[in-house]
């Protein structure tokens, strides 16, 4: 019986390679040499590169520096790659084309010693034919000019490159992503590799979505081509396949094309019983789009991608129908590891990109520049919405800069139009003029009209054709086009530090200056690190949607992981993200799963106590809990020592609680006294061993040259309990087919490639990449002075290459996270409030500008005329209303404090003082009925919190209108005004 079976798999291989229909692309990472310097014959087949480091890719030739080095002395050279290849027998070889992923920064690139082409924007995949540089039957040489300089210039114009920036591109040279070989015959569908090519594939896209029917029209186009000499037709086959790889659709239509032609052939079908990509749920199915020719299949392209149904109206994203407010991070696009930069393995961007879901994030935006295909496709697997930029820093710019920028953008709408998990398009990190806004829009519609996703740019407050906007780190609030930050919350601080009272004690924000500024935000301990994230989001949420007419959209934390970007605190890289630069998590991280966990509003059983229980006898310190609860309780080894104090709606606050050895555990309940959760922390034993644990792809591991395993090292007690406090040395070693590329840790160059490195706060982890066509069995030690060592063991799987080309398996059958379900039965949006509507407006000064404080527009406001017999304004609501909220934008929001006065039909209702936020403040009031407001300022406004927030240059963020009101102490300056009634 086996016999019949491996000779039927025989014979059916053997069918495949006729028709045409076995795998045609793949990876060309192998067998690669590079050369730091310039080479005059390097392109020249003959040349002896034996001596030339070997490298499989992707791998940046500086990646030992990531982490090592702060960002602005990222090496930079001119870097050449050479590899050698011979074509495989079983594969057309009538059009041969080369796809690069991405160089850093230009590439200029040679086929057997002839020039093919050039590639120079630091960022994009882009492709090239060489068709006519190959021999069929001979030994082919490809070679690879690469240059990362910072201030590299465009060949044809000799501008810079806006977005090749110290502060936040990483400079991870030379080749650090994918390369893959293409074969195709005769007739066949582009690649969506606009640059160098002009080729713009295969574009699949639904219309007429009907949720709650489970339905939609199916539409897929593909750009054919005919480099034959016979014109052809025949028929375009499309077969749709669901996520188990069941069958569920097979449609077609016919075409005919002429010799030496191109053109854009269509098909389209109702698909029923629809699974909808969702947060959380990466649903996928795979449409196969096929030129079948005579009965037999010519090409064929597989286009994993998943259906959505979005809006983008009324101050809110719609997704499924549903409204989603966006909670995430902002995210560095070199999303990096130590001593590897970008360059990791698909599954392991798959287990950094889950983190952000499990942490109840629903939208990464990649910062400045285009992600890499891997993250693209690994957020559409885990169901993680991505905001995706073109090629920014962070200004707009004329002439040739602005065109490099729509280029990119237009490169990155064909390269991603599939991937469903793309829902926003960036088309700057700061605001751009509507024309060059309309220029934007324009490619979407041209590249993307169907794929549901909005076009805007970060600030894009007042524009007319944006269709998002939203400050970098400030709270806006919109009736018409979402509004999101992009990057709030810059807060920095090390996993290893947890509070003052734990080794090794670090007091909250000690640390130098910062360019001769306090610094003291970015040098926080775990538990401040936490707060921080609470007290930042709590604005945010205050101003939800269903919170009134004018609503925030949300907004997206930055960062995730910790960067090797630009810092302010003590250590030379970014120590901002909720979880640190191997991915393990600080406290923040759960603070936001308390908090995210909902499409609006937060599951009421989020539950975390920030913290460890393991201090010295006598200590007392303040605990917090974290929790979307209404009321919290601690209890020390089973005795409760009351409910905790409520702020920033969810951090409860026991003060001065005296640690007893044991246990400490929080419970939460609802309004009604009902239990809703409890957590519970430990005091673990001394610490007794080492205990090892290791992570690679549920797929399996590869000896590709680029599979990895994440190896995790705790100490723990008697009992296998982790030691919170720990802080020991551990020396590492290993025998098998990897390499070892270590983990990070404070102290000497951050411990980057040393095979001994510390835990922090019991734990740390560690890389080891595969190496290319080494198979077998690897063993890792673990030892510690006083400790049980630890070893572990797995095996890398061989793999079959071609003349050294193979098929990457690391990539293929990656699982997708469905974790979160469908999401289509979310509950209804809850309101909270009711926007009043204004009638008319009169003021002390200026009354004819009254209007700009309610226009919806926070580039525009009324102010008085500096007196402050004049500072104030009244309101008159379309009709009389029960009157509880007002949420004002007052100018210097960040800064200045106004003490007000509020008066309902001449009746006080209020009378205080406004506090800094980071937008609206809200002036809570006794429910009266009545229909005219009256705002008026008490007494002169003072600077109460100077406003921090600089870029790195030193500039400091607006926080208002653009108006130096430093020294009008009479003024009173409105950008936006809501008046609320509350709902029971």
């Amino acid at each position: 019986m086996r016999l019949h079976i491996l000779f039927g798999c025989l014979l059916s291989t053997c069918i495949l390679l006729v028709c045409g229909q076995e795998r045609k692309v793949l990876s060309f990472n192998a067998g690669w040499r590079y050369h730091i310097g310039d080479v005059e014959q390097a392109a020249l087949p003959n040349l002896d590169d034996r001596d030339w480091t070997p490298v499989t890719l992707p791998a940046a030739w500086n990646e030992d520096e990531a982490f090592a080095k702060p960002i602005h002395e990222h090496s930079t050279a001119v870097v050449w790659y050479r590899k050698k290849f011979t074509l495989p027998k079983q594969y057309p070889l009538d059009n041969i084309f080369l796809e690069f992923e991405g160089v850093r920064f230009g590439a200029e690139i040679y086929v057997n010693g002839k020039f093919v082409g050039r590639h120079e924007n630091g960022v994009m995949a882009f492709g090239l034919d060489i068709s006519n540089y190959i021999y069929a039957d001979a030994d082919n040489t490809v070679a690879v000019r690469t240059d990362n300089s910072w201030r590299y210039r465009e060949k044809s114009s000799n501008s810079t490159y806006q977005w090749n920036d110290k502060n936040f591109n990483a400079n991870y040279g030379g080749i650090p992503k994918n390369v893959w070989i293409h074969f195709k015959g005769t007739l066949y569908q582009t690649l969506p590799l606009y640059a160098n090519l002009g080729t713009v594939g295969t574009y699949v896209y639904a219309k007429n979505i009907d949720i709650a029917k489970r339905r939609l029209d199916l539409h897929v186009e593909s750009e054919i081509k005919n480099t034959g000499k016979m014109p052809v037709k025949g028929e375009f086959v499309i077969d749709v396949r669901d996520a188990e790889n069941k069958m569920v659709k097979t449609f077609s239509s016919k075409f005919s094309i002429g010799v030496g032609s191109e053109q854009v052939v269509t098909a389209y079908s109702a698909l029923d019983q629809v699974n909808f990509w969702n947060w959380g749920y990466g649903y996928l199915y795979t449409v196969t789009s096929k030129l079948v020719v005579d009965g037999q299949v010519v090409d064929q392209v597989d286009t994993k991608t998943g259906f959505r149904k979005t809006a983008f109206k009324e101050g809110m994203v719609f997704l499924n129908d549903q409204v989603l407010m966006m909670k995430g991070y902002a995210q560095r696009t070199s999303n990096e590891w130590p001593a590897v930069g970008l360059s990791v393995a698909p599954w392991l961007s798959d287990y950094s990109n889950k983190l952000m879901v499990e942490s109840h994030a629903n939208l990464v935006r990649w910062m400045h520049v285009a992600p890499w295909r891997q993250d693209v496709e690994s957020c559409d697997r885990v169901g993680l919405l991505q905001m995706l930029p073109a090629g920014d820093a962070e200004r707009d710019v004329e002439g040739r800069r602005w065109e490099q920028r729509t280029e990119v953008m237009r490169d990155a709408i064909i390269y991603y139009r599939n991937n469903p998990s793309v829902l926003f398009y960036e088309s700057g990190n700061e605001s751009i003029s509507e024309a060059h806004m309309a220029e934007m829009k324009a490619i979407r519609d041209r590249y993307d009209p169907h794929g549901g996703r909005a076009i805007g740019s970060r600030e894009m407050l007042d524009s007319k054709i944006a269709e998002y906007g939203g400050e970098m780190l400030y709270i806006n609030k919109s009736a018409k086009h979402p509004m999101i930050a992009t990057e709030y919350m810059r807060d920095e601080g090390l996993r290893k530090y947890w509070d003052e009272y734990t080794y090794p004690f670090h007091k909250e924000g000690d640390g130098p200056l910062y360019k001769g500024n306090d610094a003291s935000d970015y040098n926080r301990n775990q538990d401040q690190h936490a707060l921080e994230t609470v007290r930042r989001w709590w604005e945010y949420w205050k101003v939800r949607p269903g919170t009134g007419t004018r609503v925030s959209s949300g907004g997206v934390n930055i960062i995730f992981s910790d960067s090797n970007t630009h810092y302010r605190g003590k250590e030379n890289y970014r120590r901002s993200g909720e979880v640190d630069a191997m991915r393990i998590p600080k406290d923040g991280f759960y603070a936001h799963q308390v908090m995210w966990d909902g499409w609006v509003d937060a599951d009421p059983k989020g539950l975390h106590i920030i913290g460890h229980w393991n201090y010295q006898e006598g200590t007392k310190k303040d605990i917090r809990v974290v929790s979307a609860g209404e009321r919290v309780e601690l209890l020390v080894n089973g005795a409760s020592v009351g409910f905790g104090k409520r702020s920033h709606q969810f951090v409860f606050t026991f003060p001065d609680i005296l640690y007893e050895a044991g246990e400490l555990k929080a419970r939460s309940y609802n309004v009604n006294g009902m239990l809703l959760n409890e957590k519970v922390l430990r005091t673990a034993g001394e610490p007794y061993a080492l205990k090892l644990h290791y992570k690679h792809g549920d797929n399996g591991l590869f000896a590709d040259g680029n599979d990895m395993v994440l190896v995790e090292v705790e100490v723990v007690d008697k009992n296998g309990q982790r030691c919170p406090t720990a802080t020991h040395m551990v020396d590492f070693s290993w025998d098998g087919p990897m390499d070892w590329r270590g983990g990070i840790a404070q102290g000497p160059g951050n411990y980057i490639l040393s095979e001994s490195l510390p835990v922090e706060a019991g734990v740390n982890r560690v890389l080891l990449r595969t190496r290319y066509g080494k198979a077998g069995k690897t063993t890792v030690r673990a030892q510690a002075n006083g400790l049980q060592p630890a070893q572990i063991e797995w095996t890398v799987r061989p793999i079959d290459s071609v003349g050294g080309l193979f098929v990457k398996l690391s990539k293929e059958g990656l699982p997708s996270n469905v974790d979160r379900g469908p999401g289509l039965d979310e509950p209804a949006l809850t309101i909270t409030r009711r926007s009043l509507p204004i009638a008319s407006v009169s003021a002390g000064a200026n009354a004819q500008q009254g209007t700009a404080s309610f226009d919806d527009n926070e580039l525009s406001d009324w102010v008085n005329d500096g007196s402050l017999q004049h500072a104030w304004i009244e309101y008159t609501l379309a009709k009389a209303a029960d009157i509880d909220e007002i949420d004002l934008k007052l100018n210097n929001f960040r800064s200045r404090a106004y003490p007000l006065q509020v008066f309902v039909d001449d009746k006080l209702v209020y009378d205080g003082e406004t506090a800094t936020t980071l937008g609206y403040y809200t002036l809570a009031l006794p429910r009266t009925r009545g229909r005219r407001i009256k705002i008026q300022l008490k007494g002169s406004s003072y600077v109460m919190d100077e406003n921090k927030h600089a870029e790195i240059g030193g500039k400091k963020l607006d926080d208002g209108v653009a108006r130096n009101d430093a020294n009008a102490k009479g003024t009173l300056s409105i950008i936006e005004i809501d008046i609320y009634s509350k709902l029971k």
